[in-house]
């Protein structure tokens, strides 16, 4: 979620590499043309992916923090518009659902680059929409393209020397999560000096430039699954039924991440309103900084996942997240309030992520087909809450939003008391 934010994890250590595959390393002999690449080549290998994964990612928030503008030039108001936010959490939900899974059965290097000139145009025809119908077709296109981290975070791990593996894939979600920070913050700033549709165009700007770029460094590779191009997609419901651990992640996942997205996408109505704190979008958008606290647990929660086990971490996680939600119906009024619970939903958010996520690749024999039935399932809850909480802002006010927020985790948390006695995590 975020790959929260959402993101592919390696395979378990001391794994064998697939069929097919490299043993993890750095790229070699498998340049542009075939030929080795060069020393500079090989050193932006690492940072050229982390920095376009946090490009892609930030598109998919790119429409939050700016609903109170685009409601102003639409002629409507920031509640009737707040579903275009969820639109965008579905489109990435279905491209990864079909796009996620070709990573195993077709060139990735050709498939960042095609999604990458997809993203762009679509980001462009977002720019230029006339009307909200428009806008929502671009964003659902722009943001099913968008899955480039879940091609690239998997090569990152395989490639990798082994006793830096960690490190290499801990840069590239920390570029996710730099990603989400930035959609808010600076496309925030950004919209309130040159306006919502400038946005857009600097979005699709850098996703052109970064997301080939990145692909022209990526190595050629041999495909490793044979068969119908869509093998992948068809074997996850397989996979969901006979792992009933993987079952219970999704549902975790999706509440924790439901929950998250209610709140998050719908903070700038509460932010800008008259109702609420009357802030500017500029201003409201600095509050995005507070997503720098998942930056700082995940490596914490990792720790804790190895020590303690995913299921007592998803707990203490839907623990925070249950605090948070009377915090943030209080933040209505007390901006104090407000700030506690934005450290709390996003530290309970990752940390749920890093155990479920482990869970997930650690429960079947197809980890790259659990994890992509994992994050969809995410996104997929994330987008549901999110389009329930525009409407709900609209009629109860700030207080329905986290009344949406609250029946996420009830759901969720439901999942994660009923597990079966043979589960040891």
């Amino acid at each position: 979620m975020t790959s929260s934010p959402s993101t592919s994890a390696t395979a378990p250590a001391g794994a064998e590499p697939a069929p097919g595959r490299r043993p993890a390393g750095p790229p070699a002999g498998d340049g542009p043309s075939g030929a080795a690449p060069s020393t500079a080549a090989a050193r932006l290998f690492l940072p050229l992916i982390a920095l376009c994964t946090a490009v892609t990612a930030a598109n998919i928030y790119l429409a939050a923090p700016l609903l109170p503008l685009i409601a102003h030039d639409m002629g409507s108001t920031p509640s009737a518009v707040a579903w275009l936010a969820s639109v965008a959490q579905l489109g990435y939900a279905a491209g990864l659902l079909f796009f996620a899974p070709l990573g195993d059965s077709v060139n990735r290097r050709r498939l960042v680059a095609v999604l990458s000139l997809v993203a762009t145009a679509a980001l462009l025809g977002a720019a230029v929409s006339a009307g909200t119908g428009a806008l929502a077709g671009a964003v659902l296109v722009a943001s099913a393209a968008t899955v480039v981290p879940q091609l690239l975070v998997p090569l990152v791990a395989e490639r990798a020397p082994a006793d830096r593996r960690a490190r290499h894939v801990a840069a590239v979600i920390a570029g996710l999560f730099t990603g989400v920070v930035a959609a808010r913050v600076l496309g925030g700033l950004a919209g309130q000096a040159f306006g919502w549709r400038t946005v857009f165009v600097g979005a699709a700007v850098l996703t052109a430039v970064l997301g080939l770029a990145t692909a022209y460094i990526l190595p050629v590779e041999r495909p490793q699954r044979r068969g119908p191009l869509f093998a992948g997609l068809v074997a996850i419901p397989g996979v969901v039924r006979r792992s009933p651990d993987l079952w219970r992640a999704c549902v975790r996942q999706a509440g924790m991440y439901g929950a998250w997205s209610a709140l998050w996408t719908s903070l700038a109505l509460v932010l800008t309103g008259d109702e609420g704190y009357g802030m500017t979008t500029a201003a409201a958008g600095l509050f995005g900084l507070f997503g720098l606290a998942a930056s700082v647990v995940a490596p914490l929660a990792g720790g804790l996942v190895d020590r303690f086990g995913a299921a007592r971490v998803v707990r203490s996680a839907y623990a925070l997240a249950a605090l948070s939600v009377p915090l943030f119906w209080l933040g209505g009024r007390t901006m104090a309030a407000l700030c506690a619970a934005a450290v709390l939903v996003h530290a309970a958010l990752v940390a749920s992520h890093v155990a479920n996520q482990t869970l997930a690749l650690t429960t079947t024999s197809a980890p790259a087909t659990a994890n992509t039935a994992y994050v969809v399932a995410g996104f997929a809850g994330g987008a549901l809450a999110s389009a329930l909480a525009g409407p709900a802002f609209g009629q109860w006010g700030w207080g329905g939003v986290c009344a949406v927020a609250g029946a996420w985790l009830v759901l969720g948390w439901t999942a994660t008391v009923v597990r079966p006695a043979r589960v040891a995590r």
